[in-house]
């Protein structure tokens, strides 16, 4: 679908129009309806130099106000964000990290503006199953607690979880198969058992 006459004119108009906050070069390209990167690239560099937009990380482009977690998002494809941001903000976990954590294909720490992110490679076959991940509006995808808790589990077979209360362990073994993983299911059984 291409945009309108207007649109396609006016980068920085579409832009601040649009709901997300974070783009790399192609969202713009299919925001715009337009195909030459060349000519996109000039006017994203314009309007980066006049401070209209940032460019905080080689190829990605933000609003003034970007959301961290859209760009936790969109600095690796395919990932979601999981393992303890989601655990702290449900109350499993209550040691306090700043770093958005995020599973994604490849394991790296990374700091963009002020925000540390955590990278953790995940096998190819549970990245990419949607149960447990909501995928919200603007583009963030974010795991269920249930499934952060199995992620970190997965990830850290010895963590320890400060309550499991807000977890529905029916949702918790409904995921645990998508992991295929008996030893991963004995330590689900032997951490349920233990409360």
């Amino acid at each position: 679908m291409l945009s309108s006459p207007n649109k396609s004119n006016n980068l920085i108009l579409a832009v601040y129009q649009d709901y997300r906050t974070v783009y790399r070069l192609r969202d713009i390209a299919l925001l715009l309806g337009e195909d030459n990167f060349v000519s996109i690239n000039q006017k994203l560099n314009y309007y980066v130099h006049t401070g209209k937009l940032q460019n905080p990380r080689k190829g990605i482009y933000t609003k003034q106000d970007y959301n961290p977690e859209e760009m936790a998002c969109v600095l690796y494809s395919p990932s979601y964000i999981s393992m303890d941001y989601v655990l702290q903000k449900a109350g499993i976990t209550f040691q306090y990290d700043s770093r958005i954590t995020v599973a994604t294909y490849l394991s790296r720490s990374i700091e963009v503006g002020n925000q540390a992110y955590g990278f953790h490679k995940i096998k190819g076959d549970v990245l990419v199953n949607t149960m447990g991940i909501i995928r919200q509006k603007n583009h963030i995808n974010i795991a269920c607690p249930e499934r952060a808790f199995l992620d970190q589990l997965y990830l850290y077979p010895n963590y320890f979880f400060d309550s499991i209360n807000p977890l529905s362990k029916e949702l918790v073994y409904q995921l645990l198969t998508m992991y295929q993983s008996n030893e991963m299911t004995k330590r689900v059984n032997k951490i349920f058992q233990d409360v």
